[in-house]
């Protein structure tokens, strides 16, 4: 082969100038490597060229950019430094030139027929960043106006290939908080503890690279690591060995509360052998207000794998990963409370009405309509149709103040008490006495009730009526519609009320209509009441039809009178017909 001269030193300035603007001319490493290559071919005849960049943390030298080298050598190559043509010229930080590589022992045999090598390290700040390697099947192949070229363009690409890296990084760091980001979002839209653990390990895939991964949570004991979750190689497996708190690389995590990297597991005492092919480790706990909910854990095949900016991301990872763990858990048990609530309101719903009567009387002079409709699940409202002798019924309407579960407990006992009252079959007003008295005994804070009690007599056709405090019954007759001013204080107030009572005869088709407040004061959206003078209007148009047309007919006006509004007040109506 034919030496070249060596240039002179005008083309030596002109062709260094060029080398210059040519790899400052962009940021993409790739590029500037690139053009590297084409640059030293103008200068040196080489059939195998190569990049070879250096990691800070394994101090191995990788190849980056090649000409001639079959992929699997550039997949598989890794070059420590000392060893080799490049690892010499990397650790001595002086360029090799080397003309006959069968007598070099550290020569090391990539490609077959290879005869001349020259390798020349790539300098920056005092640090051996790289390594450009020329290789030849001749001897003798370079000379030292080949190894003068290649130092000086070593020179100048040094800070071009640092400020690619730099922008490399920086980008990559932008990409790896936007998935972060995305990723933090994900995980809060996740409300199932189990499904978020399922994500879990797509969602690290996207941001770090690992053979098997597993989330191992703290048992309810506080005493080790369960696995709850593992996936190799992109298959879901089954791990059930369980680690103490501080045993092994994740207990060490856990115990440390800091992220943990092996770089080879098989020299770390505290590895737990879990996986056959793991050679480097990385777990990160799983911290919640200094509480530690359970540790990540990856592992990888290749040593020295993971490194602190792998510890760092999944940390931030780890940090969303438990906020989104604590509100699931949340989550979990607000809708475990909330279904057993539910069936405990669907049980006293079920209860609550096998407390209204199972049917209504049937007599032969009056028939009876009646309805309760609660505001919410359970309701403070009440009817009940009581038998007394003498062919005399007893009708009671109650409304207890309040609404909702209270409200539907304390109309139980009220319940309760009026039925045990009613067996001695005293007079209305009588009957609401005692039952004031019963109340006060068994006082609730801020919870009365409004109640009417009446008596009907088949023999007489006549109702007596006391109140107290429900709205006034309305007769409605055939000249219209006539108030009956039976009124008193609610139960459960006052210890001196006294009940008046008073009596009405009803004639063929004469109805006697109870409502409680929930009816007179259901409003629409302009805020208007529904009122009295609506409901009498109503009674008018439909006073010769039967008690339930009559019933319905004011559950349809006061509804559409609300406009879709649901009602804030529960809603009972009782209405009395005479035939």
């Amino acid at each position: 082969m034919v030496q070249p001269a060596a240039l002179p030193l005008a083309d030596i300035t002109s062709f260094m100038l060029e080398v210059s603007d040519l790899v400052s001319g962009t940021l993409d490493l790739d590029q500037v490597l690139g053009r590297v290559a084409e640059m030293v071919r103008r200068v040196v005849h080489y059939d195998i060229f190569a990049i070879l960049l250096a990691s800070e943390r394994t101090h191995e030298l990788r190849i980056r950019f090649s000409v001639g080298h079959l992929p699997e050598v550039v997949e598989k190559v890794r070059v420590k430094f000392g060893q080799g043509i490049t690892g010499r010229a990397a650790e001595l930080k002086q360029p090799l030139l080397i003309n006959d590589v069968s007598q070099n022992p550290h020569y090391i045999p990539v490609l077959a027929d290879i005869r001349s090598e020259l390798a020349v390290p790539i300098l920056w700040k005092g640090n051996c960043i790289g390594v450009i390697d020329i290789q030849a099947p001749e001897l003798n192949a370079f000379s030292e106006a080949h190894l003068q070229a290649l130092v000086l363009v070593a020179s100048r690409i040094a800070n071009a290939i640092e400020n690619a890296k730099l922008y490399r990084n920086a980008v990559q760091r932008e990409k790896t908080l936007s998935l972060l980001n995305d990723i933090s979002r994900e995980m809060t839209s996740i409300l199932s503890l189990d499904d978020l653990l399922q994500h879990t390990a797509e969602m690290v895939r996207r941001v770090i690279e690992y053979q098997l991964f597993s989330v191992l949570l703290v048992n309810a004991a506080g005493d080790k690591l369960e696995h709850r979750l593992s996936v190799k190689m992109g298959e879901h497996i089954q791990i059930r060995r369980d680690i103490p708190i501080g045993q092994g690389i994740t207990g060490a995590a856990m115990e440390m509360r800091k992220p943990v990297v092996v770089k080879d597991v098989r020299e770390d005492p505290r590895y737990i052998p879990v996986n056959a092919d793991a050679r480097s480790e990385l777990a990160v706990p799983l911290v919640y207000q200094d509480q530690v909910l359970g540790v990540l854990d990856l592992e990888h095949n290749r040593k020295g794998y993971y490194t602190e900016r792998h510890a760092r991301t999944i940390s931030t990872l780890a940090a969303q990963m438990a906020i989104a763990m604590v509100n699931a858990r949340l989550y979990e048990k607000v809708s475990r409370a909330e279904r057993k609530m539910e069936r405990d309101l669907h049980m006293a719903q079920e209860i609550q009405e096998h407390l209204l009567p199972a049917r209504r009387p049937e007599l032969e002079h009056l028939k009876i309509a009646a309805r309760t409709v609660p505001a919410r699940q359970l309701g403070g409202d009440l009817y009940d149709f009581i038998p007394y002798r003498g062919q005399r019924t007893a009708i009671a309407v109650g409304d207890v103040s309040g609404k909702g579960t209270g409200a539907a407990l304390y109309g139980a006992v009220v319940s309760g008490i009026l039925r045990t009252q009613a067996l001695h079959h005293p007079r209305p007003a009588e009957l609401l006495a005692a039952l004031n008295q019963a109340l006060l005994e068994r006082q609730v804070e801020s919870q009365f009730m409004t109640l009417i009690y009446a008596l009907w007599s088949e023999q007489s056709r006549t109702l007596r009526i006391a109140n107290s405090g429900l709205p006034y019954p309305i007769h409605v007759h055939a000249e219209g519609c006539t108030i009956i001013p039976a009124a008193g204080i609610p139960l459960g107030m006052l210890d001196t009320s006294q009940y008046e009572e008073l009596s009405l005869r009803l004639p063929a088709g004469d109805m006697v209509v109870f409502v409680s407040d929930g009816i007179t004061e259901f409003m629409n959206r302009s805020g208007e009441e529904y009122g009295r003078v609506r409901l009498e209007a109503l009674l008018r148009r439909h006073r010769d039809e039967d008690p339930d047309a009559v019933l319905d007919a004011i559950f349809a006006d006061s509804e559409s009178f609300g406009n879709g509004l649901p009602a804030a007040d529960d809603r009972t109506v009782v209405v009395l017909k005479s035939v």
